[in-house]
Order: C-alpha cells, then sequence, then structure tokens
C-alpha cells in the first residue's frame, strides 16, 4: 500500500485574500449595507456560539442575506463582475499555493459564494475542481414585488437597531443586555417566521454556506478522495467559520494554524501566525509535507531565522523570508491555555490593520 499523502488545505478569504466579499457585495448593492451585514454577522454568531440554534452553521449569514440582494436586483453576472474588479490578494499568497501545488495535494475550503471562488481561482491559476464553496443561484429565484417591498421594510428596520453586543464569555441570551435580547428576538421573527412564510423563504432553505461543520465534512471528503487521513492534514483558517474544522484536524492529530485569525480561531488552533505576507504558511507546511506534525510544533517552538536550516526549509522560501523581513520574523506562536487569550487579542488587532478595520471586526 502507497503511503498517505499529506494534505494542505485552507480557507481563502483571511489566508489567501484580504476580502469580505459578501460584506463587500451588501455594502455595494444595498442601503446602508455596510450596518446591515454587521448586524447579520454578529446575530450570525450569536446563533451558532450562543444560542446554538438547531441545525444552524457558522458562516450562514450568506444565506440570510440573500433574500435581500435579490430584493435589491442582483443578478448572478453583478455577483461576477464585482467581484472580478474587487479581488485583493494577501501578499504572498499565490507564491504559497504555486510552491505547495508541487508538493502536496492543496485545496481551498471557503465559505465564499462560488462566483468569487471562481473569479480567484482564475487569477491564482489554481483548480476550481479543489474548492469548496458556498453554490448560489441567485438568478433562479423569482421574487414578487410584495416580498421586495417586505424586505426591503426589515432592511429598513435591521438598521435602525443598535449593533448586537455579544457579551464575553455568554452562553445564553440571557446574558445580553435587555435591549439587545429583544433585537435578536425580533431577528428571529424576521428570519424564521415572517421570511420563512415569504415564497422568498425558499432562498433561506435552498442556501447551505460551506460554514462550521459543512467544512469539517469538506475536509473528510478530501481525505476520503485522496486516500489519507485527517491526521495527514494541515489547516489554515481564521475565523468562527474554522472552528469545527480546525476541532476535526486537531483532534485527528493533523496541524491547525490561526492565520491573522479572531478570537474564534486562536481559541481553537494550535498555532498562531500574525503576517502581512502568506509565505510563512508555505514555509510551515513545507516542513510538515516533509517531518510532520511533531517537526512542525518543534519548529514554531524554535521559531527564529538561524533555525531555518536546521528544520531543511526550502532555501528558496528561506531567502524570500529574508529579503521580505530583514530585521524580524513575522510571529508565529504555539497557542496554549496560558497564551491563549493575550494571543487571540493580539492576533484580532493584527487582523484588523491587515485586512481593514471593518472587514477585520467581522466574526
Amino acid at each position: 500500500m502507497n503511503e498517505q499523502k499529506r494534505i494542505f488545505a485552507t480557507d481563502c478569504e483571511g489566508p489567501i485574500s484580504k476580502n469580505d466579499n459578501a460584506f463587500e457585495l451588501t455594502s455595494h448593492f444595498i442601503p446602508e449595507g455596510e450596518k446591515f451585514f454587521t448586524q447579520i454577522s454578529r446575530y450570525d454568531d450569536v446563533q451558532y456560539d450562543v444560542v446554538k440554534r438547531d441545525g444552524y452553521k457558522a458562516g450562514d449569514t450568506l444565506k440570510l442575506i440573500v433574500p435581500f440582494l435579490k430584493a435589491y436586483e442582483v443578478t448572478t453576472k453583478n455577483l461576477m463582475d464585482f467581484s472580478a474588479k474587487n479581488v485583493l490578494l494577501m501578499p504572498g499568497a499565490e507564491d504559497t499555493l504555486q510552491f505547495l501545488r508541487s508538493i502536496m495535494p492543496c485545496f481551498i475550503i471557503s465559505t465564499s459564494y462560488e462566483q468569487y471562488i471562481r473569479i480567484l481561482c482564475r487569477i491564482l491559476n489554481f483548480p476550481f475542481e479543489n474548492t469548496y464553496c458556498t453554490t448560489l443561484n441567485i438568478d433562479d429565484y423569482h421574487m414578487t414585488n410584495d416580498d421586495k417591498k417586505r424586505l426591503k421594510q426589515f432592511r429598513k428596520e435591521i438598521c435602525a437597531t443598535p449593533l448586537i453586543r455579544i457579551p464575553e464569555n455568554a452562553t445564553a441570551l440571557t446574558d445580553f443586555a435587555e435591549r439587545h435580547q429583544k433585537i435578536i428576538k425580533r431577528l428571529d421573527e424576521i428570519f424564521w417566521k415572517e421570511i420563512m412564510q415569504m415564497k422568498s423563504g425558499a432562498m433561506l432553505k435552498d442556501i447551505n454556506p460551506i460554514g462550521g461543520a459543512e467544512k469539517a465534512n469538506a475536509i473528510k471528503n478530501i481525505v476520503a478522495k485522496t486516500e489519507s487521513t485527517s491526521s495527514k492534514t494541515m489547516y489554515v483558517g481564521d475565523s468562527i467559520t474554522d472552528v469545527e474544522c480546525f476541532r476535526l484536524v486537531r483532534e485527528s492529530g493533523g496541524v491547525t494554524i490561526s492565520f491573522n485569525g479572531n478570537t474564534y480561531a486562536v481559541r481553537e488552533a494550535e498555532i498562531s501566525v500574525l503576517s502581512t505576507n502568506n509565505i510563512i504558511v508555505a514555509i510551515i507546511a513545507d516542513v510538515f509535507n516533509r517531518f510532520g506534525r511533531k517537526s512542525v510544533l518543534d519548529f514554531i517552538d524554535n521559531w527564529e531565522k538561524n533555525n531555518l536550516k536546521k528544520f531543511s526549509v526550502n532555501p528558496s522560501l528561506q531567502d524570500k523570508l529574508r529579503k521580505l523581513f530583514p530585521k524580524k520574523l513575522p510571529r508565529a506562536t504555539r497557542v496554549t491555555p496560558i497564551n491563549r487569550e493575550e494571543l487571540a487579542a493580539e492576533s484580532s488587532a493584527f487582523r484588523k490593520q491587515v485586512r481593514g478595520n471593518k472587514a477585520g471586526r467581522l466574526g
């Protein structure tokens, strides 16, 4: 039997691009779209992480906003055209993917809409068949004028409410301030009662964002078709949508990396990376591919320029790293119970610097 191959899999937005495509689409096509998306994103975090709504996945924001995009006449062509004009790659991401594809099977697992991922694959010359993303056939849905009118009224109502504040370590709705409890309950009514009773409710039933459990399922599918295992997998992510994927890979004995991650990501990953360039991912994956998990953890525990040769890092990657960071290497740290909260705070702040405050603050 052939030796099982090691696998590289990564989230898209954050590690590969600086975009939050759904946030940007909503901001562009929907009035007061920034606030609208931010409120829905926070509601998403509440449903997944606090209330733990049955059947709800992290990243389901991407289905909740679709009826509103449709109400404001957004088409598949709009999605493709807007995405094509606004892709912003993370520096080093293209080189990282090209290098890693030459040494191991590589996959992108993204909550993003298919239209954005197709555009990104064209730019990166990455095979679309090696991606998992959210299918959205928005042109297939017919929306009545009555539905459009009601959805636009809901949009105004949602934008008129204060942004939900999620208390630290909240475990139940009662942990929230009373006015925020009322907002959450009203959003429950809008999405799970009123819209579901409309013809547009079909969108909430049909669309299945690739987040949370679906990302973990993608890893299971990848290891099956490559005849490998989760223990041979390295996964890179940065947000709440990666939590279940992190857990699966980590508990299986693979390697998990938070790349400029938010609090949710850092708390679940084994390694936290803070970097303005993606080359550090290529370097860690190179060590993982040749030597495995234990060597990666030893490498991170001894993360300094003098040890790059010791761990046999690819010479061309060493040269690039030194040119990009002549004085000090990017931060790469093993996450432990002792440093976890401090790293989460540092990473969340750094994330906003790299991706911009608006995208960086989203869950």
